[in-house]
């Protein structure tokens, strides 16, 4: 009857020390995640969103900069156009 006392106790005491130990094991996350925020902000490291935020403003610039790439070429021709027609006048 002793010897299941006493293991019962041991098994109980195991219990609790693998309760204790995965409470740890989320106090230490806790604090390491807080503590890398805290770096990560002091870095100035950007957000995902803020990232995609302003890749897309990029192409957005990049598009605008072809389309007015093409407008200045197509102006560029009609004006040499325009003065080849004048000096063979």
């Amino acid at each position: 009857m002793k010897e299941n006392r006493v293991f019962d106790d041991l098994t109980r005491l195991f219990a609790d020390a693998g309760e204790v130990a995965h409470g740890v094991r989320r106090e230490a996350e806790t604090a390491l995640r807080a503590q890398f925020e805290r770096a990560a902000q002091a870095m100035n490291f950007v957000t995902r969103e803020e990232f995609e935020a302003v890749r897309e403003m990029a192409a957005r610039a990049r598009d605008e900069n072809e389309r007015l790439r093409a407008r200045i070429e197509t102006l560029e021709a009609q004006s040499a156009t325009a003065r080849r027609a004048g000096a063979g006048s």
